[in-house]
């Protein structure tokens, strides 16, 4: 219950002194004490009842004051059965420790308001476990009554005068109570909640926002299995949703804390299905990419695409252009998979977004294959006024697709993994796919070559070297080649050193000392040393992203 209650209510007889601006303080119980120093006696959130007795002079009542607003407590009522009138002293210290002071006339006993408090507070926690009970009764059933996160988050609202909202890794706001959030304070909640589980803090996580303060709980899928405590977090971190809840839970009695923990659990239902309902547009990605990569006929790839395109497009008359993105998550020490994660990723960051809610995700196929994720996106063919195809006027832009999502997926990275992207330029028939998804692959490998946890490369960054490779003259590709490869070459006819697959293989896995160690069978010390040989027979350094290109291109001429 909340202070404003107690002064509503006639039959206690309180008057307010001062704090009118803190009523909206949660009362959790009541206490009553003379005690010159109760601390003890005090875990926050009390209503204390007074008489008095404890002061003697007008010394006494700050730091009985300043002991009770540091143990937290909501209020302090004092009686005037000992005194008569409240005495000022009592009142300025209450003002100047913001503790809102009630005065409780002498015809009213202490009994009948402890009484009342502890009947409302007790109603409110068995109002709570009703709500939960309802809840998880409404969301099991099908139908219009389910209504899906939104339906819990109204309750809280309403029975418990919470506002919360359900954000996904990215920050995107899939579903809320009221006004929603600026996307801002959303990317900064997700950037919080994912810092503190990859650290190993324990939930729920707080932290203010212009003055206002914020609960973060996980929402974890249960389809994760029963050894999901034991699983290391970096598989689940940046797919799991949060709850962020408008309020400070870290005065919360336990009861409380548990509720919104069954909460969670109720969200988690609806996030799980939601999950299996993606599967029908990952099989089709996955049909597709394998016709692909096979060399299929296009009538076969085409077949395909008709039966995807009214999936992830209903109602669409004209056949879509198609993106091929392609992203990859790599984690240090190379025991994480990461295809998975990047498909799960992937799934989240091709969604708009200023767009609310699950459903947009729900015209997106991804497929994963060994450690990438690529995805299919459909653009719709749309004709202007003249008759010419807009369909590429919707493309994707490697930049912006990351703009809002660069700062949470940092966080979540941590300092041992990365993320990086490639997008394609859009094509309108099976016969470009094959294509799209090399030109995807290869702008990756060039954001792979940046620095930074998040980086992203699209088709127009490939067109000033891997696509004007063939138009460059052959005395200066022979000489580039020579002048960056031919001491590699001679070193290893004298040696049998292999520092030119050594190189390969080192650019492939994106500078990863782990990874290539473990391709090429080798001692992280032995490939230290390799590379080192490079850069000095080279003098050049595999550190810096523009010599990294220059090998990538003397490689790819070579």
């Amino acid at each position: 219950m909340r202070l404003r209650a107690l002064l509503e209510t006639e039959a206690l007889g309180l008057r307010l002194l001062g704090g009118e601006e803190e009523l909206d303080r949660t009362v959790r119980g009541v206490m009553t004490t003379d005690l010159r120093d109760p601390s003890r006696y005090l875990t926050g959130g009390e209503l204390v009842l007074t008489g008095l007795a404890w002061r003697r002079n007008s010394a006494d009542s700050e730091p009985f004051v300043r002991i009770l607003a540091s143990a937290g407590v909501a209020g302090l009522a004092a009686g005037e059965a000992e005194l008569g009138d409240i005495p000022d002293d009592l009142v300025s210290a209450c003002v100047r420790n913001r503790l809102p002071l009630f005065a409780v006339n002498e015809d009213v006993a202490f009994a009948t308001i402890t009484e009342y408090v502890v009947r409302q507070v007790s109603g409110e926690r068995a109002g709570d476990l009703a709500a939960v009970v309802d809840r998880h009764r409404r969301l099991m059933t099908s139908g219009p009554a389910g209504g899906g996160p939104d339906v819990v988050l109204d309750l809280l609202t309403t029975d418990l005068d919470l506002r919360a909202w359900v954000l996904s890794p990215t920050g995107r706001q899939i579903a809320g109570a009221g006004e929603p959030l600026a996307p801002g304070i959303c990317a900064t909640l997700a950037s919080e909640h994912l810092a503190a589980v990859r650290t190993g803090r324990r939930g729920p996580h707080r932290l203010s926002i212009q003055g206002i303060t914020y609960s973060l709980f996980p929402i974890r899928g249960h389809g994760r299995g029963p050894g999901q405590a034991t699983r290391d977090v970096r598989e689940s971190v940046l797919s799991d949703w949060l709850l962020a809840v408008e309020a400070d839970a870290g005065d919360w009695p336990a009861e409380r804390l548990d509720l919104l923990q069954g909460v969670t659990q109720l969200i988690a239902v609806e996030r799980d299905r939601r999950d299996a309902a993606r599967t029908v547009r990952r099989r089709l990605a996955q049909e597709v990419l394998e016709l692909v990569q096979t060399g299929a006929p296009p009538a076969e790839i085409a077949a395909r695409l008709r039966v995807a395109a009214p999936v992830l497009l209903p109602g669409l008359g004209a056949a879509p252009h198609w993106q091929v993105v392609v992203a990859r998550v790599d984690w240090e020490g190379g025991d994480i998979p990461g295809g998975p994660v990047a498909q799960s990723l992937l799934e989240e960051i091709l969604v708009d977004p200023s767009m609310s809610g699950p459903e947009p995700s729900d015209r997106i196929a991804v497929a994963h294959a060994g450690d990438e994720a690529i995805a299919l996106v459909p653009l719709p063919a749309l004709s202007g006024d003249a008759g010419e195809d807009k369909g590429p006027d919707s493309a994707l832009h490697a930049d912006a697709l990351l703009a809002a999502v660069r700062e949470p997926l940092a966080a979540g990275l941590a300092d041992d993994g990365r993320l990086t992207l490639g997008v394609s330029a859009a094509v309108h028939s099976a016969e470009g796919l094959r294509g799209a998804l090399e030109e995807a692959r290869h702008a990756r490998r060039v954001a792979a070559a940046r620095p930074g946890r998040v980086c992203a490369a699209g088709h127009h960054e490939l067109a000033s070297h891997v696509l004007l490779l063939p138009f460059v003259p052959d005395d200066v590709r022979r000489a580039f080649t020579a002048r960056l490869l031919d001491p590699l070459r001679d070193y290893d006819r004298r040696h049998r050193a292999e520092l030119i697959p050594t190189l390969e293989a080192f650019l492939d896995c994106d500078g990863s000392w782990t990874r290539c160690a473990t391709r090429l069978h080798l001692h992280v010390n032995t490939l230290r040393y390799r590379v080192g040989r490079i850069e000095q027979l080279t003098a050049r350094d595999l550190s810096r992203l523009e010599d990294k290109l220059d090998f990538f291109l003397a490689l790819r001429m070579s």
